[in-house]
């Protein structure tokens, strides 16, 4: 990696932190970080503009599979028991507080899509080819589909115990000056509320809702 170029999707996102850091920790001299939106990266990888890129799927899986790139890192195999979060939804305090009741909707129908998704992997991938046709114009190759259904965890737990990590990994990419103070940062309750009401254990939230 040393001298090349390397995109990530945006400045300060996860997958610009996990490469900066990476780089930083493996001691790797002169790597360009290009931010690129992610259908210009496989663009810009397919004509040679770019040397690789540290993506989300399903572009990774395109970029491997449509235009032949080779695996170098797989982020997994820098977190422990391979589980770090990727994205995570979130609800402003204020609005909680307002709207109770409809974070409990969306929130119950989000655990019951997750189980579905799980038990229903086939439907699932054709359900999803067919919003991204909808929302983006286009869909994916059933190669690329499965294999980015297969690297990725669906679950509503976010990880809270990686949240410490992620916080001093930003300083390490230089991208905050100092570690964040999360004390009362995973406030998971409502998220709990909703697992409790479909019989599911509570998640963890690792000592910060405190």
């Amino acid at each position: 990696m040393a001298g090349k170029n390397i995109a990530t999707p945006q400045l300060g996102n996860t997958q610009d932190v996990a490469l900066k850091k990476y780089v930083k920790d493996k001691n790797i001299q002169n790597v360009k970080v290009t931010n690129l939106e992610n259908a210009k990266t496989l663009d810009a990888f397919k004509k040679g503009e770019l040397d690789g890129a540290w993506l989300p799927e399903p572009w990774s899986s395109r970029l491997v599979l449509d235009a032949g790139a080779k695996v170098l890192v797989d982020e997994k195999t820098l977190w422990p028991g391979g589980r770090f979060p990727a994205t995570v939804v979130i609800v402003r305090s204020e609005f909680l507080q307002q709207h109770p009741d409809t974070v409990q909707a969306v929130l119950r129908g989000h655990l019951k899509a997750i189980e579905w998704a799980k038990a229903n992997e086939a439907e699932a991938k054709t359900v999803a080819n067919g919003a991204l046709k909808e929302l983006a114009g286009s869909s994916l190759s059933q190669p690329v589909l499965d294999r980015a259904f297969a690297a990725i965890e669906q679950t509503a737990d976010p990880i809270a115990s990686t949240f410490p990590q992620l916080a001093k990994d930003s300083v390490t990419a230089a991208i905050v000056k100092d570690v964040a103070n999360l004390k009362g940062f995973a406030d998971l309750s409502a998220l709990n509320e909703a697992e409790k009401s479909l019989g599911k254990p509570a998640v963890d939230a690792a000592g910060l809702e405190k």
